[in-house]
């Protein structure tokens, strides 16, 4: 009885969002479009942990890099975040296209009339300034400015490290920012049955609908190829970081942020599930403090698969032959791109979009309507993988930077 009476303490978290989406999920499906009534607790949910979202990373990315004895120890983490983040991205890209060549789609898809908002047209050199500076501080504090805020806050850690003993004070400053925020995410996580359980019952209620029809094929290619890569990738990339026990402990801790992707579709709204399933699994701090934050916004496996589906679908639309082999690579290249452009927001993906469009020399009027519709509906997969490639991505990059014999070392302390 006892022992039953822990196993449910332990899940208890689990248990009371799974039961808060089934609950949403089924309002959903019963009263359709009328659920919408019940959308703002999801929305106040979501604002919560938005609003908490940008000191979170400034404060756990601050303190990290302050907290670092050696710079070159951060030097050689930054080259080994890059090559895993890049190396998962190329791999689900590349299954992504061989499924779309297994079973290729040949099907005339229907150009939506969604009127499309304007568009900034601008040079290279100034898009890529946008997205790395922000013209002034405030504009840091924007979900829109991550990517800004993100380097920003590397930088004011290398300042507190090279700061030495006058900088002291500050990094007492960062570590008590980092556990008061660290505090207040875990209270907001609280209300995740309710606030997760009412979105679910948005998605259910309007958006189900549309998964039938003309987007079924490419659709349904799409979730079987996303679930298998789940599955079986991400099994492996928990084995290569620490064999059946790396497996089991990150299937058994990745429960939450999972359903937190889904329910949220945005990866920036999981990274404080993510934070904790991290140190769960005892990932050291150093690591899961720089890589799931920087991973948010950077690392998109997900987002990578479903760049590949839409342009293979807006090929098919007008005619094209979507197997050249520089149409293959050009795609590989835009899903790279894609990936860090398209921030860790809902439905961020539209500039990743409008991007693999213009390459391409579609017609924006009528290519980008098919594009978003298909972002929107691909985007629970798209972030599950995204935000839950941060976590097992952590792992990974914890083997490589500490050794094979992390996972038994941390379990035994």
């Amino acid at each position: 009885m006892k022992k039953r009476t822990s196993l449910f303490k332990t899940y208890s978290g689990i248990i009371w969002l799974l039961c808060g989406i089934t609950a949403g999920s089924i309002l959903g499906l019963v009263f359709g479009k009328d659920v919408e009534v019940i959308k703002p607790l999801g929305d106040i949910f979501l604002n919560l942990l938005f609003t908490a979202i940008i000191p979170l990373v400034f404060f756990t990315i601050a303190s990290s890099i302050a907290s670092l004895e050696k710079s070159e120890k951060l030097g050689k983490l930054f080259v080994v975040v890059i090559g895993v983040f890049l190396s998962t991205v190329l791999i689900s890209a590349i299954i992504m296209i061989v499924a779309v060549l297994l079973f290729p789609i040949h099907q005339d898809i229907i150009v939506s009339t969604i009127p499309l908002e304007s568009i900034h047209n601008g040079s290279g050199g100034s898009q890529i300034t946008q997205l790395l500076t922000a013209n002034d501080f405030y504009e840091l504090l924007s979900r829109k400015s991550m990517l800004a805020l993100i380097i920003f806050s590397f930088l004011i850690g290398f300042a507190s490290l090279r700061s030495a003993e006058k900088g002291a004070g500050f990094r007492i400053f960062l570590n008590s920012g980092n556990e008061v925020m660290k505090q207040l995410l875990h209270l907001i996580m609280k209300t995740a049955p309710v606030g997760l359980g009412a979105y679910f019952a948005y998605q259910v209620g309007i958006f189900g609908p549309q998964l039938f029809g003309a987007y079924t094929k490419p659709l349904g290619l799409y979730y079987a190829v996303c679930a298998f890569y789940f599955v079986v990738f991400f099994s492996l990339y928990a084995f290569l970081a620490g064999g059946k026990e790396g497996m089991k402990i990150f299937w058994s801790n990745n429960i939450t942020p999972a359903l937190t992707a889904i329910g949220t579709c945005s990866s920036i709204a999981t990274m404080p599930a993510n934070l904790e399933a991290a140190e769960k699994i005892k990932i050291p701090a150093h690591i899961s403090n720089i890589v799931i934050p920087l991973g948010a916004p950077l690392h998109k496996d997900g987002s990578s698969m479903s760049s590949i589906i839409k342009i293979a679908v807006i090929f098919a639309m007008f005619g094209k032959d979507f197997t050249d082999p520089t149409t293959l690579l050009m795609a590989i290249g835009i899903t790279v791109v894609v990936s860090v452009v398209e921030g860790g927001i809902p439905n961020g993906g539209y500039i990743g979009e409008i991007l693999a469009i213009t390459i391409y020399g579609f017609p924006m009027e009528q290519a980008l309507p098919i594009a978003m519709i298909l972002g929107t509906l691909v985007d629970p997969m798209a972030t599950l993988l995204n935000a839950n490639g941060d976590l097992v991505s952590a792992m990974m990059i914890t083997r490589i930077s500490e050794g094979k014999k992390w996972l038994s070392t941390t379990l035994t302390v």
